[in-house]
């Protein structure tokens, strides 16, 4: 399944890379990329990592990852990104926490001649030479559109959605209730914001249930959240009568998909997204900036038991055995 990802994606861009990546500094000396993320315990950004990872290995770049101890924490996302300018790094590949208050740190880097990759999550910067990620507002559409195909009559729809200063997320949230206006079939949308821990997003969706008992379907944008909903649906036993999405793959989502608990998940490439990250600033270290399209769109798809167990799907679903 490794090799597999990995041939995919650098078949996207293998020829300039080779040559871009070959042009070190100085003699002996590789180029030195950071790349600073949001976890280091989500299997969604242990999969981010493997990809980057994988491309720093094929194309000789000195890699090193940062991420804060919570996805929440600019502040010190943005003293990373600090430590990674003073210690080198010459290409930064960013998921941005904050999208406006993580921008300044980004201007800094690249007044500082640092080349900026973003991936995943975007950031309010200019400074941005290409974004490689999920069109968030088409996947909220899919998540959508899944609860919609999976419940008859009108929908009573409750979001379950992460940090309100995350770009991703609320592009997301934005694609899904235009989505579900769209449809005619709603009666009403509760939103909420949680904090991108399982433990908070389970006693969060627990609440909002509670309070809501006409809700019929739940909606989660991120691993951890979907963790939380699925848990908190589970403790409820409303699994008969509440229809879950969630987002990215995760072993408790992926057994939510086989008991019930989960009806359907929207499956992000963030192998990809880490091995095109660093692929694209090999790119810029090299002087082959300008091949560079200003928004790569990778791949994301519906997984629901019909197709769980198809051979596509369970390649996307395991992608963090990469690691």
């Amino acid at each position: 399944m490794k090799s597999g990802k990995a041939a995919v994606a650098a078949g996207l861009l293998v020829a300039g890379c080779l040559v871009a990546c070959s042009t070190a500094p100085a003699a002996g000396i590789r180029h030195q990329v950071a790349l600073v993320g949001k976890s280091d315990t989500s299997e969604f950004f242990l999969s981010v990592y493997a990809g980057a990872q994988a491309a720093a290995a094929e194309y000789n770049v000195e890699l090193t990852i940062y991420s804060p101890d919570t996805e929440e924490d600019y502040d010190a996302q943005n003293q990373l990104v600090e430590d990674a300018v003073a210690s080198g790094a010459e290409a930064l590949v960013y998921s941005a926490v904050d999208f406006e208050n993580n921008a300044a740190v980004i201007d800094d880097a690249a007044r500082q001649g640092v080349k900026i990759v973003a991936i995943d999550s975007n950031v309010d910067s200019d400074a941005v030479q290409t974004y490689i990620g999920t069109d968030n507002y088409a996947a909220g559409q899919m998540a959508a559109q899944a609860a919609l195909d999976g419940v008859e009559g009108s929908l009573q729809v409750g979001i379950v959605n992460y940090d309100v200063s995350s770009a991703n997320g609320q592009e997301r949230e934005q694609g899904a209730v235009e989505a579900f206006q769209q449809s005619g079939r709603v009666d009403g949308i509760t939103v909420i914001n949680t904090l991108a821990e399982a433990g908070q997003a389970q006693a969060d969706t627990a609440a909002l249930l509670l309070e809501h008992p006409d809700l019929n379907v739940i909606l989660a944008f991120n691993e951890p959240t979907s963790v939380g909903a699925a848990n908190a649906v589970r403790s409820l036993e409303a699994a008969d009568r509440v229809f879950l999405v969630g987002f990215d793959s995760n072993v408790s989502t992926i057994d939510g998909l086989q008991d019930g608990t989960v009806d359907a998940l929207v499956v992000q490439n963030p192998y990809a997204m880490g091995y095109l990250g660093v692929e694209s600033a090999c790119r810029l270290l090299g002087g082959q900036g300008t091949d560079l399209e200003k928004t790569v769109d990778t791949a994301t798809r519906i997984v629901n038991r019909d197709n769980m167990f198809t051979m596509d799907s369970q390649k996307v679903l395991f992608a963090f055995e990469q690691r």
